[in-house]
């Protein structure tokens, strides 16, 4: 049998980490780069009375979905491919039925799926995150997404050190290069205050800010709990989103111990969204709170393989091949 790996060509390590996990195991696995289909990769998808079969061609090499195992959905592309010089609604038109073609065929394979789709989707509510977090009782941070500015005003009087603020969504912005500006979070000064009009345009988050000790990396996958954790506050840029500064800390991430109570809580999260994996960010304060901001479904793990040497993808595909 063999492990379907949905991907795009672009992704990164985390790909080849759990492909050479699962052939170390004798087991097999395929990468389909959606950003190649339907460009490049064919998919032939036939019923018939008392007859079906799906066969998913790349690169010449056939594979019959009936003998998937287990499918690994980890990025998705689709019609990314098909070319800008096409009409821009018939472009579209083409992308819409690309995705609806590849979905139908994801979702039809019968094999153990590392997540469902709709799982995936529901996970990614981050409202929805924050109030089953704190139903479970985790540690969560006072939080307030409006598109009101005086909903805004009133909020920061409650954030005693102060608020940042940033985005539900994954959101970037591209240059005049296609060089891609990714949107992180910020503190928000007192001149800030006075210009909130933008957000009659779109509505945004605000948190209290939180003093750090640490943040943390927990990756979860089945029932493994895997816990690193970074000293941000070194980093002046780094100070208030890690993420700005992820080179220059790639090795400095650390093993932590995760209490056993918080793991508990963490777990019955994952539990609720029927997610086997899951990248989840924890603030670690000064006086010992652990403080959920989020969980990513599908979030990176690669670097923490290398540095403190968190056998994920490992774990990734022992879940693959035994579920």
């Amino acid at each position: 049998m063999t492990v379907l790996i949905i991907t795009h060509s672009q992704d990164n390590e985390s790909i080849p980490l759990v492909i050479n996990a699962i052939q170390a195991q004798g087991r097999k696995a395929f990468r389909f780069n959606t950003d190649q289909f339907p460009t490049e990769v064919q998919l032939d998808i036939y019923y018939s009375k008392g007859c079906k079969q799906n066969i998913l061609t790349v690169d010449k090499q056939k594979l019959d979905l009936s003998e998937i195992s287990a499918v690994w959905y980890r990025r998705i592309a689709i019609g990314s491919r098909i070319p800008r010089v096409m009409d821009s609604q018939l472009r579209q038109a083409s992308i819409q039925e690309s995705r609806v073609t590849i979905q139908g065929m994801i979702t039809s394979i019968k094999g153990f799926h590392l997540d469902p789709l709709p799982n995936i989707r529901l996970a990614e509510n981050k409202q929805l995150q924050l109030q089953v977090a704190q139903e479970l009782g985790l540690d969560t941070p006072r939080t307030l997404t409006t598109n009101n500015p005086e909903a805004v005003k009133q909020f920061a009087q409650e954030c005693e050190q102060g608020m940042i603020v940033k985005m539900l969504s994954s959101f970037a912005i591209y240059d005049d290069k296609g060089q891609e500006q990714v949107v992180f979070t910020n503190l928000v000064k007192d001149e800030d205050l006075e210009n909130l009009e933008g957000l009659r345009l779109c509505p945004m988050t605000f948190q209290e800010k939180l003093s750090k000790t640490l943040e943390l990396r927990t990756t979860i996958v089945g029932q493994r709990v895997f816990t690193a954790a970074v000293n941000s506050q070194r980093n002046q840029k780094a100070q208030y989103d890690w993420r700005r500064q992820g080179l220059a800390l790639l090795n400095a991430w650390e093993f932590y111990n995760l209490p056993e109570d918080v793991e508990k809580k963490l777990l019955q999260l994952m539990s609720y969204f029927g997610l086997n994996y899951g990248a989840i960010d924890i603030i670690l304060t000064p006086d010992g709170r652990h403080v959920f901001l989020e969980v990513n479904p599908v979030g990176e793990f690669f670097w923490l393989e290398c540095c403190p040497g968190l056998p994920i993808s490992q774990a990734i595909a022992e879940v693959l091949l035994t579920s």
